[in-house]
């Protein structure tokens, strides 16, 4: 189902009696996809300059195989996306030779580029205004760090799936956002931009749930539609008056 105001705003009425509001990071609050690619594109030139033989063995297309074969191998590790990226940089310095290798430091040249993010401009307005009237939580299956971002003091707790141990869209996490919380599940309201991992994942769990669709997009037949859809979270607040 395509963005409809008349039709977001006569759902209002499901939502009253909420007290929490759960929110998912990537792509909910940024774009996530152009991160990555600047954070491994900074990772790929710093082994290049320091660890040349692992370039010299992997291109950046090869490299991304390589963590698809360590995501395939550690399924049960899916959830931690920082274990995952450290195992991939070890097995690279390993299959070119270096029986020394700068893991923490190399894994900081990634990370610092990853939480260099560009906040979509109703972001940061919509969680200040939200926060004044509900518990804020982030919730991600991501590593993205909330205060090197710059955003930490718009939350009141954040839960990611390493902490978890399992990520979105399965119960797990959803829960221990809702116990970060302090309310039921009946009373919270997750927020995110992804049908399967964020509304259903979070509808399985209980939580009552909002589609942000800045798209566009058609809701996918496969699972029941969000309590509320909006096209960015700055329509929130007023929706939730």
């Amino acid at each position: 189902m395509a963005y409809d105001h008349t039709v977001a705003t006569s759902r209002i009425p499901t939502v009253k009696g909420i007290r929490t509001i759960t929110v998912d990071l990537d792509d909910t609050l940024w774009e996530i996809h152009p991160v990555i690619q600047r954070a491994e594109r900074r990772l790929y030139e710093w082994l290049g300059e320091y660890y040349p033989r692992i370039t010299a063995r992997f291109s950046v297309e090869a490299m991304r195989t390589l963590r698809d074969d360590v995501m395939e191998e550690h399924r049960d590790k899916l959830h931690d996306l920082t274990l995952i990226r450290r195992a991939v940089l070890t097995r690279a310095a390993n299959a070119a030779g270096y029986t020394e290798f700068r893991l923490e430091e190399a894994f900081a040249v990634f990370d610092e580029v990853r939480n260099d993010v560009d906040l979509f401009p109703e972001a940061r307005p919509a969680l200040m205004a939200l926060r004044e009237r509900f518990t804020v939580i982030a919730v991600t299956n991501g590593n993205a760090n909330l205060e090197k971002i710059g955003i930490g003091d718009l939350f009141d707790a954040h839960v990611n799936a390493a902490m978890a141990g399992a990520a979105k869209p399965h119960r797990p996490i959803f829960d221990a956002a809702v116990k970060a919380g302090r309310a039921s599940a009946e009373e919270t309201l997750h927020v995110g931009d992804h049908p399967f991992y964020d509304v259903h994942g979070a509808r399985e769990a209980g939580l009552r749930t909002v589609w942000v669709n800045r798209n566009g997009d058609s809701w996918p037949q496969d699972y029941d539609e969000a309590d509320l859809e909006i096209r960015h979270v700055g329509e929130l607040p007023e929706l939730m008056r």
